[in-house]
């Protein structure tokens, strides 16, 4: 039987949210809107999921997540002209 280093292994949803910052509700949303690929290891007669969530599928949702810098020259943010008869306060 070969053995599986740490950071190969299945992660949960809550190893997941620590490791992210966000609330293990929100990892769950992620995998129940399919963002996020996971597999559910709970029992078929288990109405409560178990989901487990391999490295490669992590990878994957980071990857889609990743910001991406806009290439070219930075755009001035022109302000707009008040309309005739509003008042700014600022």
């Amino acid at each position: 039987m070969s053995r599986v280093s740490p950071g190969e292994r299945n992660l949960t949803p809550p190893q997941i949210a620590e490791q992210f910052g966000v609330a293990v509700e929100k990892v769950i949303a992620w995998i129940r809107s399919g963002e996020l690929a996971a597999l559910n290891l709970a029992n078929r007669g288990c109405h409560r999921p178990r989901y487990s969530v391999t490295p490669d599928a992590l990878d994957a949702f980071k990857r889609s997540r990743q910001v991406i810098p806009h290439s070219g020259a930075p755009t001035r943010r022109v302000r707009r002209k008040p309309a005739g008869n509003v008042r700014e306060y600022f």
